[in-house]
């Protein structure tokens, strides 16, 4: 058995043999050795982080030569520590080491179904979680803090998206399908307390919503086709009705026989001859607004046309059908039958779900005898406050009634009626449609002549 003595003569001998060994330059050594090998092979920690640990190590290395050269008594390590401590205390502060939070969040993060992918404002690649990776797997052949778009997959990925956040923050969500899965990718700005530091990739999965939404946007479209198709139906129904009525208040008018055809035809004439100018812009804006001409609006101007006389139902047949000329309280009457008509087409096209031809329809019944001067009725109105599909019919009203022969009247020749069409713009017409009439004359004369006496 050892003695106390032979105990303390052996731990004497064996601190004696430590001391001689110079430790620290052994420390430096395998600092620097696990310093080179984790910048050499460890892509998952910062080269920065890295290379701040070296520093106070090489500073430790140089004041043990530099302390060889200094006087007697004077020995610079401790001072070197000192500088080391500081150096490792930044880097504990930087990795937030002491923060238990972090390593809760950590955890959750790595065992969550959420991916993470970190970039700071230099678009350097600073992590990634393990969901990050698996959506992204070009990010494990980059390096921590390197130049994330070195790869062309993430450049034309995330950093396309990046670039959009940057320029408009609202713009911070993007899709992306990898194999059956889509990915919603959100982004926001990286935190280091109160500061931000980069950019934020937070991905889910969903692929369930979107299969959800989609198979809802699906019911959603054939819902609305059948509504869209129930709702034409409709609209169909009210305009036979509204058809119908007019032609029955023809058949009650013996001086308008075929009218109503007529001037619908003569209207998708001239309709034809405006699209013709569609490229003339500023034609277009001053004629039809900022939403310029539409297939939708000249398809209602020609539906509507056949109702612009519709208010002749409340006419008596006394004036309606009286072959001479009206006295001035017969023609008050007639006038009526403006206001009639727009009142029964708003009557009968309500809540069909058709606003805008609900609207040109009444319009068209109650404005075709206003007159760009401010000379007509029922109003009154003057030059624009006429609504454009109004000023329209009222060409075809006119020029129907100059070229059709009538009870009280014979019809006039072409050439006259033009002489009379041509003094009438600027003052019963608006002066911008003449340039369409004139091109739309060689197929109304021709259409006219078609017809014949019908």
């Amino acid at each position: 058995m050892f003695s106390i003595s032979q105990f303390i003569r052996i731990n004497i001998k064996a601190y004696t043999i430590v001391c001689n060994i110079n430790v620290e330059k052994l420390f430096i050594v395998i600092s620097f050795i696990a310093m080179i090998y984790s910048l050499i092979k460890k892509n998952d920690v910062s080269n920065k982080t890295i290379v701040l640990l070296m520093f106070p190590a090489a500073v430790s290395f140089l004041s043990y030569f530099v302390g060889k050269f200094l006087p007697a008594g004077i020995d610079a390590m401790p001072l070197s520590y000192v500088f080391a401590q500081v150096i490792y205390l930044i880097i504990v502060h930087r990795l937030c080491l002491y923060d238990v939070t972090d390593l809760g969040v950590d955890t959750l993060v790595n065992k969550g179904d959420t991916g993470f992918i970190s970039i700071d404002f230099n678009d350097n690649f600073l992590g990634a979680n393990e969901v990050g990776m698996k959506v992204f797997p070009e990010l494990q052949k980059l390096n921590v803090d390197s130049y994330a778009g070195r790869n062309i997959a993430i450049k034309k990925t995330l950093l396309k998206w990046l670039e959009h956040f940057k320029k408009d923050e609202e713009c911070d969500h993007f899709y992306y399908e990898l194999d059956d899965r889509i990915y919603l990718i959100t982004i926001s700005y990286l935190f280091d307390g109160k500061h931000r530091v980069g950019y934020q990739f937070l991905i889910t999965d969903d692929t369930d919503s979107r299969k959800y939404m989609k198979l809802l946007a699906n019911y959603n479209d054939r819902l609305s086709e059948e509504v869209a198709e129930k709702t034409e139906d409709i609209i169909q129904m009210h305009n036979r009705l509204l058809l119908g009525m007019a032609t029955m208040v023809e058949s009650r008018d013996n001086s308008t026989g075929g009218h109503i055809r007529r001037t619908s035809d003569v209207v998708k004439i001239l309709i034809d001859e405006i699209k013709k100018d569609t490229g003339n812009k500023k034609n277009m804006l001053m004629l039809f607004g900022i939403d310029g001409l539409t297939e939708e609006f000249c398809k209602n101007v020609i539906q509507a046309a056949p109702m612009h006389d519709l208010g002749k139902i409340a006419v008596d047949d006394a004036v309606l059908r009286k072959p001479g000329k009206f006295t001035d309280e017969e023609y008050e009457k007639m006038k009526a039958h403006a206001a009639e008509g727009a009142r029964i087409v708003d009557s009968i096209l309500e809540g069909t779900g058709n606003e805008t031809f609900h609207k040109v329809a009444v319009n068209v019944a109650h404005y075709h005898h206003e007159r760009w001067d401010g000379s007509g009725y029922p109003e009154g109105l003057k030059g624009e406050e006429i609504p454009i599909e109004a000023r329209i019919m009222a060409v075809a009203d006119v020029y129907d009634a100059l070229v059709s022969k009538r009870v009280y009247k014979d019809k006039f020749s072409f050439e006259d009626a033009d002489n009379i069409m041509m003094d009438s713009f600027g003052r019963h017409f608006d002066k911008r449609l003449e340039r369409y009439y004139v091109s739309a004359k060689p197929r109304l004369e021709e259409y006219y002549k078609s017809m014949g006496d019908k």
